[in-house]
């Protein structure tokens, strides 16, 4: 019974780490989406979040079936838990992901307001601190999930810079609705690929849970 016990849970961590990569592919599609106004990769990010949201569900019955059928304790109990949560961090970092492309839909439709140089690096650090974040919950190293949490910072001082500039354009374009709707709407973007971070230092948080 313990080595089928331990083989579950196994299975259960590499399904966890499969949907974190899949989080992480959703992000970068995402961002793409939009910086190549790209409506069919909208399309498949929408429907790929769908997808995801199934597997999460998945992953908390697989959870608390173990937990039922075993009673787990000790670190057996604190690991499960450990991956409820974040399960339910990935759950909400593909949420965002969603809401980028939604966003980027309707900007499509639109004239390019500015080249988008500062949003895809926010994506870029965005999608390492998910992937860093379940490396360090794969290796239960504690250094990488604290060093997760302080790009966090970095994350969001980039997403000040952003909203700096768009102030500018939404300032100098008094009465032009459409130039203001842009802004907006990048602003949303920024402040999408921000809670992205949140996540992802909720989820570093949750390792050193899980180790200390």
């Amino acid at each position: 019974m313990d080595r089928k016990f331990d083989q579950q849970l196994d299975d259960l961590k590499q399904e966890l780490l499969k949907m974190g990569g899949a989080v992480e592919e959703s992000i970068a599609q995402a961002v793409k989406a939009l910086v190549e106004r790209d409506d069919a990769l909208v399309q498949e990010v929408i429907a790929g979040g769908k997808r995801i949201d199934d597997w999460e569900i998945k992953i908390e019955e697989q959870c608390l079936k173990l937990m039922a059928t075993h009673g787990p304790v000790a670190s057996d109990l604190r690991l499960l838990t450990t991956i409820l949560k974040i399960n339910d961090d990935l759950e909400r970092i593909n949420d965002q992901a969603v809401n980028i492309v939604q966003r980027a839909k309707v900007l499509n439709t639109m004239p390019l307001l500015k080249p988008l140089i500062d949003i895809p690096r926010m994506s870029e650090l965005a999608q390492s601190m998910v992937k860093d974040a379940l490396d360090a919950f794969v290796r239960r190293d504690v250094a990488l999930a604290q060093d997760v949490g302080q790009r966090d910072d970095k994350l969001d001082e980039l997403r000040d810079q952003i909203f700096r500039e768009l102030l500018t354009y939404m300032h100098d374009s008094v009465g032009q609705a459409d130039t203001i709707d842009r802004a907006i709407y990048l602003i949303l973007v920024a402040r999408h690929l921000e809670r992205v971070g949140d996540n992802s230092s909720n989820i570093a948080e949750n390792v050193a849970y899980l180790v200390e």
